[in-house]
């Protein structure tokens, strides 16, 4: 296993800003300097929802496994997928959305 690669205290990141599944979901994006991503938080809903609990718990997950060298690519690859192929979940929505920009 590789060491944690921690992004510093203070750093760019983006927001977007996507609906799947009838909801309205807000993604932070932030990147290591060569361009990878680092750290990927959703957020939707009222806070303190179980939706909105769900989705901070798996992108702290998510961003630990990419700062610990998981592949993003990969990950993608790996989430729920519906019959047609399309991302059964907002975090494989995103991940496609970054794929298909090049931005993975």
């Amino acid at each position: 296993m590789t060491g944690r690669r921690k992004l510093l205290n203070r750093h760019a990141s983006e927001i977007i800003s996507f609906d799947h599944g009838g909801h309205k979901y807000h993604a932070q994006i932030a990147r290591h300097e060569d361009g990878r991503v680092a750290e990927l938080f959703l957020n939707t809903g009222k806070a303190g929802t179980d939706t909105q609990v769900f989705m901070r718990d798996a992108s702290i997950i998510l961003s630990l496994a990419l700062q610990y060298g998981a592949n993003a690519s990969d990950i993608r690859k790996s989430l729920t997928r519906n019959a047609n192929g399309s991302a059964a979940g907002p975090i494989g929505k995103i991940l496609d959305m970054l794929e298909k920009e090049g931005a993975l």
